[in-house]
């Protein structure tokens, strides 16, 4: 009785020591805050994958003219930047060129 005891005590230890070491192993790409915490055209674009908008193709004047919807004014360079960054290959988004015409996309 007593070594099945010691092993339950053991296996709690190391739970505990694996949660402070590794922490939580959650794979969130895309943080799940309030909007307060979107900060910037990179928060915009992410508040606007929160939201599902670039679950279809979007062009970046698209993007652009959604974030002003929503508060968020900048040049069209900027979000085509911003666009850029996040479509990289580990980015929350992918891009593509339709009819001559670059749009991004949500990555499944």
């Amino acid at each position: 009785m007593k070594s099945s005891n010691d092993m339950n005590v053991l296996r709690r230890r190391v739970e505990k020591l694996e949660k402070a070491v590794f922490g939580s192993t959650s794979k969130n790409t895309i943080p799940s805050a309030p909007q307060s915490s979107f900060k910037g055209t990179k928060g915009g674009v992410l508040l606007l994958i929160s939201k599902g908008y670039l679950n279809k193709r979007r062009t970046a004047p698209e993007v652009l003219a959604e974030l002003e919807k929503n508060d968020y004014y900048y040049r069209i360079q900027v979000v085509q930047t911003t666009l850029n960054r996040l479509s990289s290959p580990k980015g929350p988004l992918t891009a593509l060129v339709v009819n001559g015409q670059k749009v991004y996309v949500k990555r499944k």
